[in-house]
């Protein structure tokens, strides 16, 4: 990779955690999720009056990505109810880059040389302390994290059904990762780790992972990046705010207007990480672009450390540590 498009990757991860904190700090998470496909949305469909449409054969790579990122939203929307903001996205983001890796191979023929897949190895480590770290708190509530979108009384009841219901029907993951209500089964006394929260961050980054190697072959069949990157932002970022208002209805926008800066704020940060990612994948292999933007562990664990004042820990300390190896490695294999 070069040094631009290590820029560009390092820019994308920094930006990529501010918006998803952007997202996690508001309570409903319906509403921000409406809020991101929105401004997202809007991006999108500005940009395409400007850019060439995608070629021909990037548009089903282009309609499967879109579906997958919408999966994606809600299994997040799920784990970031469910679990700390410090927690669950270093655990979704870490799990992408050797899922990618492997997909990558198989699929796009794409082999890691020794370098980078030590690198690769060694920032997917990090995760691996993260997710140990969180398995330590038994006796905890799934919503004791300070700050987090289910906090302030730790009452399931103050999250809309809704938000459950679009992760059902979108994601499909139903009562397998957590009861009606959207809360884990037996939540709030819970004397166990939060298996529930843990699986609906590890699936998220299975979905990362899914929809970056299916975007690795659109964009570089597009012609056009930005076409690319338009289209799959407006297409993907209808779907959640569509079904907020059927579900909502005339509610929606008396409850969206306290939020609305924030949400789209991240929607907009959510179009420019993205587009950076894109853009490096057209320049540099799959995996370590995958590797390297999962840098933003580093940063999601301090926002949640300094905005959200969860706990740091030296797990999380760890991690940074191993994931900047893994990044060091993999520049050096490039």
């Amino acid at each position: 990779m070069t040094p631009t498009v290590v820029a560009a990757v390092l820019a994308a991860a920094l930006t990529h955690a501010t918006w998803n904190a952007l997202a996690h700090g508001i309570r409903d998470q319906l509403l921000a999720f409406t809020l991101v496909g929105s401004g997202g949305a809007l991006c999108g469909a500005a940009l395409a009056c400007f850019v060439p449409l995608p070629a021909a054969g990037a548009w089903p790579p282009l309609l499967f990505s879109a579906a997958l990122h919408v999966v994606y939203q809600a299994l997040l929307m799920r784990s970031f109810r469910m679990g700390e903001f410090g927690q669950m996205y270093p655990i979704a983001r870490g799990t992408a880059p050797l899922v990618v890796t492997v997909l990558a191979a198989v699929f796009v023929h794409e082999m890691p040389d020794g370098w980078q897949l030590a690198g690769v190895l060694l920032a997917s480590a990090g995760l691996v302390g993260v997710a140990l770290w969180g398995l330590r708190g038994a006796g905890r509530s799934p919503h004791a994290g300070s700050g987090s979108a289910a906090d302030s009384g730790g009452a399931a009841s103050d999250v809309d059904d809704a938000v459950s219901d679009v992760d059902d029907a979108v994601s499909g993951s139903g009562d397998a990762v957590s009861g009606s209500d959207g809360v884990p089964s037996g939540s709030g006394t819970s004397a166990g780790p939060q298996w529930p929260a843990l699986t609906a961050a590890v699936c998220t980054g299975l979905a990362i992972a899914s929809y970056t190697v299916v975007d690795g072959v659109g964009v570089r069949a597009a012609g056009s990046p930005l076409g690319y990157i338009a289209w799959l932002m407006l297409l993907e970022g209808l779907a959640i705010p569509v079904w907020a208002l059927l579900t909502r209805r005339r509610a929606l926008v008396a409850e969206l207007r306290p939020v609305a800066l924030r949400g789209l704020l991240g929607g907009a940060l959510s179009v420019l990480a993205y587009g950076l990612v894109l853009w490096a994948q057209t320049r540099a292999p799959l995996a370590p672009v995958a590797a390297l933007r999962e840098s933003s562990i580093i940063a999601g664990a301090a926002i949640g450390a300094l905005f959200f004042k969860e706990r740091f820990g030296w797990p999380r300390t760890a991690a940074s540590v191993l994931m900047v190896g893994g990044i060091a490695l993999m520049l050096h294999g490039t």
